[in-house]
């Protein structure tokens, strides 16, 4: 009964000066606002960052070249060309939980058609690929594992060649030539837009690995072997594998290739998201601490102003403790109004950014539940000095006070 009867007087006592309570809560409005509006656009670059390396599809291990040492000549990372089919052959064959392997040899070279050209990126796969890359298509097949053997002259394109060299028709059984080399269309990819990276994932041609080492590039070795683990868990497990049987395959010589997974990939993607986000709700809670500063003082005006009503209290038998706690009450009551019309503000704030500049934003709980906490125990912590002091008050002394 003792605290109800304390609240209302707090309450009390913040209605009759509402002008000045709304503007001390001012500075946790916009302390909390900011901190939930920062927080939740460097989450929207993160999950923005993640969908796009998810877009390179799932549980996915990427073999690179690494760098080469041979003389007197040395190599940097990618430099290597040691990676061959044999080694993706025996990566399907030997480690267990591996669901789907692709042989990558990529190009630039320029593609005409219909009296048009352009030019892009010609990859070389296996039947695979899409399955790894999540990458269904659109219309007409994907090309098997015989027209890899046999070197077929097939492609599957991505829209943008399909939107460039064949505007206006069907792309399905037209020609392309690569190198003056006729390739048949059989199937046209989902359009996939751009990736992390900035490069348009749909400005591609797809045709077997071994169409594009023997008729194109005419090169024996890969850039890339895309691997893709049947589950997540087992991702360290087969990456380390993937190690050891390629070593062995060297008979001792150093590596010449790197294995990076794709969380790898993800993590140092969004590391810089996650450095950012940080660095934003930092600054923006260096604002709450300035709005409980302004709390404090306010708080310490009050008490002054108030002198004698604290001495009253006093003198008609109100503890120093039912002092403290009114003062408190009344700080804390500033701090969560000014938290809960914060989070109103950093979500509509935060809203009104990404519809102005078409930036994704993530409100997510915790943020709004951290920030309203915070900003409670701002009140207790700076509204504690205040209360104390109130709380010490000589009764006799308070009455005279002028």
């Amino acid at each position: 009964m003792r605290i109800i009867a304390t609240t209302i007087i707090a309450l009390r006592a913040l209605r009759r000066n509402k002008m000045r309570s709304v503007l001390t809560a001012l500075g946790m409005i916009i302390g909390v606002g900011a901190v939930i509006a920062m927080v939740s656009i460097g989450n929207g670059a993160k999950s923005q960052v993640e969908a796009s390396i998810a877009s390179l599809g799932q549980n996915v291990i990427t073999i690179f070249p690494g760098n080469f040492t041979s003389g007197g000549a040395r190599g940097g990372w990618g430099s290597a060309s040691s990676l061959t089919p044999e080694d993706a052959l025996a990566i399907q064959n030997e480690i267990t939980g591996v669901v789907a392997v692709s042989a990558e040899v990529r190009d630039r070279q320029q593609v005409l058609a219909n009296g048009l050209n352009w030019n892009t990126t010609v990859y070389g796969e296996s039947p695979e690929f899409p399955g790894i890359r999540d990458w269904p298509l659109s219309d007409g097949v994907m090309f098997n594992e015989a027209e890899v053997r046999s070197a077929a002259k097939i492609a599957v394109i991505g829209q943008t060649i399909a939107d460039q060299i064949f505007p206006g028709s069907d792309p399905i059984g037209q020609t392309i030539r690569i190198r003056n080399i006729p390739f048949k269309v059989i199937g046209t990819l989902k359009s996939k837009g751009f990736n992390y990276f900035g490069t348009d994932q749909d400005d591609a041609v797809i045709i077997p690995y071994t169409s594009a080492m023997r008729r194109v590039s005419r090169r024996t070795n890969l850039n890339t072997i895309l691997i893709q683990a049947a589950v997540q868990d087992q991702m360290p497990r087969i990456q380390q594998e993937i190690t050891d049987l390629l070593q062995q395959r060297r008979q001792g010589r150093d590596p010449d290739f790197t294995v990076r997974n794709q969380l790898e990939l993800a993590e140092a993607a969004t590391a810089t998201s996650r450095t950012m986000t940080a660095l934003l709700g930092a600054i923006a809670g260096v604002s709450l601490i300035v709005g409980g500063i302004g709390i404090m003082n306010i708080m310490l005006v009050s008490v002054t102003e108030r002198t004698r009503e604290i001495g009253i209290r006093l003198a008609i038998g109100a503890h120093d403790r039912d002092i403290r706690l009114q003062f408190l009450i009344e700080a804390m009551v500033l701090s969560l109004m000014g938290g809960t019309l914060g989070i109103v503000l950093g979500i509509g704030s935060s809203q009104l950014v990404s519809h102005l500049n078409n930036w994704p934003v993530l409100v997510s709980s915790s943020s709004v539940i951290v920030a309203f906490v915070f900003s409670g125990a701002v009140g207790i912590a700076f509204g504690f000095y205040p209360a104390h002091k109130a709380a010490q008050l000589d009764p006799i002394e308070a009455l005279r006070f002028e």
